[in-house]
Order: structure tokens, then C-alpha cells, then sequence
């Protein structure tokens, strides 16, 4: 059984900021072979989605409020564990994260580029062209809310 919550960084154990970190160091660094600093200090204002199964992090992503890296709301950091890919849980995790706000809320990110698609079906449009962030192409998205699907 798969339980999700979501919480705010003062609100994590120390043992789940661990799990947490060491989960997008896999994914991001080791998995993508990309060298970046992780722990920019934006994890300490914003609210975190995760998902368990038993005591593993399987998926995660990171909701960063309006005016930090953008002027609207962000979401980044989604992943999902290598292991618990194709099971429909990077959709549910991207659910339950728009599920956090109205409708009409407009929400962006910095996508990688190869799900751009992934990103569409859940009403996000690209804005501008695509650039190297870290060395690995990504384009921004934003969600313009309930008009945007």
C-alpha cells in the first residue's frame, strides 16, 4: 500500500529529509550523471510530496511557494524511484500535487524536456525555448490554471 503526505520542511523528520535527499541524489545526480548542488536552500520554505511504501520514498516532488524561483507557485524535484517507474505513479504524484491548489492557480516549472508530453496531459504549456540547465535540456512550463487543459 502506497501512502502519501505532504509536509512543510519544519515538519519532516530528520530521517525523512535524509530519505528525501538521498533519493534526488540518486535520480538526478547518480541515475543522470549530472553534477549540480542540490540542497539550494529552497527546501526550507516549501512543502513536500512524497510518497511511501512501507518505510521507502518511492516518489517525491518539491512545491516551491510564489516569488522564490519564479513569481507563481513552482513545482520541481518530481521523480520517481527507478524501481516504481511505469506503474502510474508519477501521474498520481502529479495529481495530488495540483490537487494541493484551486483550479485556477498557475503553477510552473522547469521541465526536462523529454516530458514535455508528461507535463501536456496535465494542462501545462510551454513558454519560450528550451535551454541547458545542469547540461540536461529543459524548457519552462506553466499551468495557467483552469483554462489551460
Amino acid at each position: 500500500m502506497i501512502n502519501w503526505s505532504h509536509k512543510k520542511y519544519e515538519d519532516l523528520s530528520r530521517d525523512e529529509l535524509y530519505k528525501i535527499l538521498r533519493l534526488r541524489q540518486e535520480v538526478f545526480i547518480i541515475e543522470q550523471k549530472c553534477n549540480y548542488l542540490d540542497a539550494d536552500n529552497h527546501d526550507i520554505i516549501s512543502t513536500h510530496l512524497i510518497a511511501y511504501q512501507d518505510d521507502k520514498i518511492i516518489a517525491y516532488m518539491r512545491v516551491v511557494p510564489a516569488g522564490t524561483i519564479y513569481s507563481n507557485i513552482s513545482f520541481g524535484r518530481i521523480l520517481v524511484k527507478k524501481e516504481y517507474r511505469n506503474l502510474g505513479l508519477g501521474k498520481e504524484l502529479l495529481k495530488r500535487g495540483l490537487d494541493l491548489f484551486s483550479p485556477d492557480t498557475i503553477l510552473v516549472m522547469s521541465a526536462q524536456v523529454y516530458l514535455v508530453k508528461f507535463y501536456e496531459y496535465f494542462g501545462f504549456n510551454i513558454i519560450g525555448e528550451e535551454y541547458l540547465e545542469d547540461e540536461i535540456l529543459h524548457i519552462k512550463m506553466i499551468r495557467n490554471g483552469k483554462n489551460s487543459s
